[in-house]
């Protein structure tokens, strides 16, 4: 639930705080929604579907589609999709997740038009398994198509809208990462993705829950 009302909150373009006032709820209360920290009362779904300006039907059956996506995505294992055509900077994060002891197994795809026929099985990617990763790591500038575009993609699909996706920028360049954040990225990070920058970054993203525990240390 909380993610598809955050879903239909960066549709319209309102913050926790206007659509709170909206709804006539606190806005902590959203955002222990938005983060699936707080069950919804009916009251309280009835008054954020209003003020999403859809219907409770609507609101209820895009949450059965996105956990239904959510047990998709289990299947695949935590997978992660890099998308990055820098040989260098996709070193450099391979090497962050083995050294931060993440299990997750990863995915390079090194365009933009890869990415789209990873994640909407097309072209040579028609004939995986249909599961979606578990997180996206996107590099902004992609050949063939920006990553922008992909993100926008991403973001507009019923399958894949509700999966995380983290942008990747060499410079913080306030508007694209607005109109980033207003297509619906759950954030940001500099490159290059090397250990440190990783290690610091992650625990702001709060995304620890897409990420596969630390790795059993052998002994």
């Amino acid at each position: 639930m909380g993610v598809t009302i955050k879903a239909h909150r960066l549709r319209l373009g309102v913050t926790q705080e206007e659509l709170a006032w909206r709804a006539n709820i606190h806005r902590s209360y959203l955002a222990d929604i938005e983060r699936g920290g707080r069950n919804v009362t009916l009251q309280s779904i009835a008054n954020l579907a209003r003020a999403l300006e859809v219907s409770v039907t609507d609101l209820l059956h895009l949450t059965e589609v996105a956990v239904k996506g959510a047990e998709v995505r289990n299947v695949n294992g935590g997978e992660i999709l890099l998308v990055e055509d820098n040989a260098e900077d996709a070193a450099l994060a391979l090497r962050a997740f083995r050294r931060a002891k993440f299990a997750n197994p990863i995915k390079l795809v090194t365009d933009g038009q890869a990415a789209l026929d990873f994640l909407f099985r097309t072209g040579r990617y028609q004939k995986r398994q249909p599961t979606l990763p578990q997180l996206v790591l996107l590099d902004l500038n992609l050949p063939k198509v920006s990553g922008v575009e992909v993100l926008r993609a991403i973001k507009s699909s019923e399958l894949t809208r509700n999966i995380p996706v983290v942008v990747l920028t060499v410079a913080l360049q306030d508007e694209l990462i607005l109109e980033c954040s207003r297509l619906g990225a759950e954030n940001y990070i500099i490159k290059p993705l090397g250990f440190e920058n990783f290690s610091k970054t992650t625990p702001a993203l709060d995304l620890q829950w897409a990420l596969v525990g630390p790795a059993a240390t052998r002994t």
